[in-house]
């Protein structure tokens, strides 16, 4: 059942946060901060209950799992976000005109910030950070896989704002459940933006069912292209550590594309990933010399299907192409425009992948790994826009403000 009234709390509890100044907020993100180190096992209990619902062979468990570990790295971030500069209130622009008006463009929350995502309880803590060093209440709509984390989360976190006097309602965790995602979609007047972090399955259903604005985040189609001129030492760990660093997640790696004149490296450049059991779905040229140098029940021939898939799992494919111009097409028509690398020593090839790939972020002899906020020096992220319009590639605290338009004068009129 949803509580009819949270529409109501949420307005007045967005409007309350615009008059708490940064440095209560800094004091409350450093007490959660403690709070949640404090209460890792109360969480880690919590947590439990989750877990045991799901099978651990699914990727989506490492997702889900928190562990003590991992609570002191999301304490650690919130601990970060807390020393971070407000995005608040910065002047954009300045200009007086002719007859006196000064006109000022200055940052602003957008005021309710709606998340809708999966099984991974962190994303409670990430969201609810960033949105109150940015100024915004958030509405928090979870997935049932992790409603008993998140719901200890959510307890963890209002008693931190209770404790200084600010209204518990600046987060909202929402039931789980389809009816709930309805509601949070049509809360027109309410919610200003909608993110949904998760799959393409869940991207594309927010996408064409809401009625508020949406910042697709999240899902992510990868590719590494190892060019004429690639490094093969550079390419071999870049290979491993984009596809086994953690394989739930979405910036790692789902298609390697390879030149042609490269295919007697294949075998090492995808050597050490037969240490994760790695299945890797391979063309026709490309599964000759992979054949025999490669464990034979991990290796399979790929179909058309084998392409344009985000695996989140110890799977990825390979595909073999005649030039830089064809990797890019092969990579255009399947890319998700979330993260893509090119691995090379030839500075045009570069220059022409650059400039021709269509994605937020684009890595020359890079691990496609490193797209996220904190790697990015952003703090903590609440997502990784894959779209073009206010935001894209990893989002922080600037990717959550509008702004407005601050006039003054002295009595002016208009003819």
């Amino acid at each position: 059942m949803i509580q009819s009234d949270w529409k109501q709390f949420t307005i007045l509890a967005s409007r309350s946060l615009n008059l708490v100044n940064d440095e209560t907020i800094n004091h409350v993100l450093l007490a959660l901060a403690d709070e949640t180190v404090a209460h890792a096992d109360t969480i880690i209990s919590e947590n439990a209950k989750d877990l045991a619902a799901m099978d651990k062979s699914n990727p989506m468990y490492d997702r889900l799992l928190l562990s003590k570990e991992r609570i002191e790295g999301i304490a650690a971030d919130i601990r970060n976000v807390a020393t971070l500069p407000s995005p608040l209130g910065k002047t954009l622009s300045e200009t007086e005109r002719p007859n006196g008006m000064k006109i000022s463009k200055i940052t602003v929350p957008f005021g309710v910030v709606g998340i809708i995502y999966e099984a991974r309880p962190n994303v409670s803590f990430d969201v609810f950070s960033l949105c109150l060093k940015s100024g915004n209440a958030c509405v928090l709509k979870g997935g049932t896989d992790a409603h008993h984390s998140n719901s200890a989360i959510v307890k963890v976190i209002q008693s931190v704002l209770e404790k200084f006097g600010l209204d518990k309602n600046i987060v909202t965790l929402l039931p789980a459940g389809r009816e709930a995602t309805a509601e949070l979609m049509n809360a027109v007047g309410t919610v200003d933006v909608i993110i949904p972090r998760g799959g393409k399955g869940l991207i594309d259903f927010v996408r064409d069912n809401s009625r508020i604005p949406v910042i697709e985040t999240g899902a992510g189609i990868c590719h590494t292209y190892f060019d004429e001129f690639g490094d093969v030492e550079i390419g071999k760990d870049i290979v491993y550590n984009a596809k086994t660093r953690r394989v739930s997640v979405c910036n790692a790696l789902d298609c390697l594309v390879i030149n042609e004149k490269r295919l007697a490296d294949l075998p090492v450049l995808c050597e050490k990933l037969a240490d994760k059991n790695v299945i890797i779905y391979v063309d026709v040229k490309a599964y000759t010399f992979l054949n025999g140098k490669y464990p034979k029940k991990l290796l399979h021939k790929a179909t058309d299907e084998s392409y344009g898939i985000e695996f989140l799992d110890y799977k990825m494919s390979v595909k073999t192409v005649a030039s830089i111009k064809d990797a890019v097409d092969h990579i255009s028509k399947y890319s998700s425009k979330h993260s893509e690398c090119i691995v090379s020593e030839n500075e045009q090839n570069i220059r022409y992948f650059d400039k021709v790939i269509d994605a937020a972020c684009v890595y020359t002899n890079v691990s496609t790994a490193f797209t996220d906020g904190a790697q990015f020096g952003l703090g903590a992220e609440i997502g990784i826009s894959t779209q073009k319009l206010h935001a894209r590639g990893p989002m922080a605290l600037e990717e959550l403000c509008s702004y407005k338009w601050i006039i003054k004068g002295n009595g002016l009129t208009r003819k």
